[in-house]
């Protein structure tokens, strides 16, 4: 299984999924839009995560790559491969899927808890965040719901936090990956975000507990298993 991901930052990768992916014996290739990497072919891998990253979706002025990013998710969407998209990535594909992306009326950074979709709760993926319900945030936009996508979780602060698409696609708005040094670097790279707004908590309330981290990979581990299978082989 070859994995590719789009790197949009510097500091944000695929987090603690690299070493799950790893451990399956899958290869691992990485855009790096920031960069000016040139945009993969479809052919060139078996299923795509697209990452976060402090820019918005629609902000094709100041980053052009959007656009041509936007085409690359559309045709591996339309190829039949698996699509993971995290925050700004689960934006881009619900985008490409035709739910607009907005400004969120809450920043959701920090710990903050996610209810499940009574609807969709046989879910696999949902029955994961049933069992890891506090996972970390940091974003500003939201999405709506694209057509045909089933509605997996929301929060107090944010209605639409995760769906799943024809059992291929899949967006998160929330953070599974997120590493403690991975938070240190989104801390020091986007401190402005922490404006003490209602869903934001500081620095040291983000970094208090490893064991936080902890749980929500092991939430990342149990995801990955649902998507691509338990039998951990190349």
């Amino acid at each position: 299984m070859r994995i590719h991901s789009l790197q949009h930052v510097p500091f944000e990768d695929i987090g603690s999924m690299a070493s799950d992916f790893r451990a399956r014996g899958y290869a691992l290739s990485t855009t790096h839009w920031y960069r000016g990497d040139a945009v993969p072919a479809v052919s060139d891998f078996d299923a795509l995560v697209v990452m976060g990253g402090p820019m918005g979706i629609y902000d094709e002025a100041i980053y052009p790559w959007l656009a041509d990013e936007k085409i690359l998710i559309k045709e591996t969407i339309a190829a039949g491969k698996i699509v993971l998209g995290v925050c700004l990535g689960a934006q881009l594909i619900a985008d490409v899927l035709g739910g607009k992306v907005t400004r969120n009326p809450h920043k959701e950074i920090g710990w903050l808890p996610i209810s499940i979709n009574p609807t969709a709760a046989i879910h696999p993926i949902a029955q994961v965040f049933a069992r890891y319900p506090n996972v970390f945030h940091w974003h500003g936009d939201t999405f709506a719901l694209p057509s045909g996508a089933v509605h997996l979780a929301s929060s107090e602060g944010c209605a639409n936090q995760a769906y799943v698409f024809q059992d291929q696609v899949y967006g998160f708005q929330f953070h599974l990956e997120t590493t403690p040094a991975s938070a240190r670097a989104l801390i020091e790279h986007c401190a402005e975000d922490i404006d003490g707004s209602h869903y934001t908590q500081p620095a040291q309330t983000i970094l208090a507990s490893d064991e936080k981290f902890a749980q929500i990979n092991r939430a990342m581990s149990e995801v990955i298993a649902v998507i691509f299978g338990s039998e951990q082989h190349p």
